[in-house]
C-alpha cells in the first residue's frame, strides 16, 4: 500500500522537525490554553509536502490550516504536533499523528513519538505495530485492576469541576488515573497495553484518527459515550472512550451516570 509508505515517511519527517526544534521555540496563544509554536507549522508543512508529492489530488484535514476537500474521497488527517502545551514547556510528551481515510473510513495511521523514538502504525484489517512488533491491548478485566488515562479540553478553566468530577470517580475505582496531554500517545499506549482505558471530551478528528485505528487494530474499542463507533466526518471527538474492550461497558455506565447527574 503506497499510502502507508508515504504516511510513515511523512510522520517521521514531522518528528524529525519536532526533535530538532525542541526547547528552541516560543509560542503564541490561539486561546487561553491553546498554544501554537513554530514547530507546529514547520512540521505540518513538511508532512503535507511529503504527501502532496505522492498524492497531489488528495484532500487534507490538518490542525493548523483550513480543510482542503477533494472529490476523490481521499483525505489525509494530520496533527503535526500533538501535545503542543507539553512541547512549548519543554515537557517531552508529544507526537506527530497522520492518518489516511478513503470514503469516510480510516485505512492507515501512524503516530511517531520523537522523544522515545517509538513509531506506532496500523493498517485497517492488518493489525497495529510498535517498531514492527505487533500490539495487543491489555487483558485487564475490571476497573479495580486498571490504569486509566484522560485529558481535558481547552475549556478546562470554565469547566474544571465538570471534568474533575469524572476524574475523581474513576480515581476511586481504579489503580490510578494519568493525564499526559497528548491524545495520540494516550491511544497508542493503550494499544500497547501500558494503560487500559481512556476517556476525553472535546477531541478533534486529527486527535483520534490515527491513534484510534491503532487501538482498534490492537483489539481495543473506540466509541463515543453512547457506544457508537468513531468515524470520519462526524463530530465524534466531542466524546471519546477507548478501552481494551473488557472495560468498555463499565466505563460507559459510569460516564453516562455522571452525565445524567451533571446535566
Amino acid at each position: 500500500m503506497k499510502e502507508f509508505s508515504v504516511l510513515k515517511e511523512a510522520a517521521l519527517e514531522g518528528g524529525r522537525i519536532l526533535a530538532a526544534k525542541f526547547g528552541k521555540v516560543g509560542y503564541r496563544l490561539k486561546g487561553r490554553a491553546n498554544l501554537l509554536t513554530e514547530a507546529d507549522l514547520a512540521s505540518q508543512k513538511a508532512v503535507i509536502s511529503v504527501i502532496k508529492r505522492a498524492f497531489p489530488e488528495d484532500g487534507f484535514m490538518a490542525e493548523e490550516s483550513p480543510v482542503e476537500s477533494s472529490p476523490n474521497g481521499r483525505l489525509w488527517i494530520i496533527d503535526p504536533l500533538d501535545g503542543t502545551t507539553n512541547y512549548a514547556h519543554s515537557f517531552p510528551a508529544a507526537a506527530v499523528s497522520v492518518a489516511f481515510a478513503e470514503r469516510g473510513s480510516v485505512r492507515a495511521g501512524a503516530v511517531y513519538d520523537p522523544f522515545r523514538r517509538e513509531f506506532f502504525t496500523a493498517q485497517k484489517g492488518k493489525g497495529a505495530f510498535l517498531d514492527g512488533r505487533r500490539l495487543k491491548v491489555s487483558r485487564v478485566p475490571s476497573l479495580s485492576r486498571a490504569l486509566l488515562v484522560t485529558g481535558f479540553a481547552y475549556d478546562r478553566a470554565e469547566k474544571a469541576e465538570f471534568y474533575c468530577g469524572f476524574f475523581a470517580e474513576f480515581m476511586k475505582l481504579s489503580h490510578d488515573v494519568r493525564r499526559m496531554g497528548a491524545a495520540s500517545l494516550d491511544f497508542c499506549w493503550l494499544a500497547a497495553g501500558r494503560t487500559d482505558g481512556y476517556w476525553e471530551f472535546g477531541l478533534k478528528p486529527w486527535d483520534v484518527a490515527a491513534g484510534g485505528l491503532v487501538v482498534s487494530e490492537a483489539g481495543g474499542m473506540v466509541t463515543d459515550f453512547s457506544g457508537k463507533p468513531w468515524s470520519v466526518g462526524e463530530s465524534m471527538g466531542t466524546q471519546t472512550l477507548a478501552t481494551n474492550g473488557r472495560l468498555h461497558p463499565a466505563m460507559l455506565r459510569i460516564i453516562r451516570r455522571r452525565l445524567r447527574r451533571q446535566a
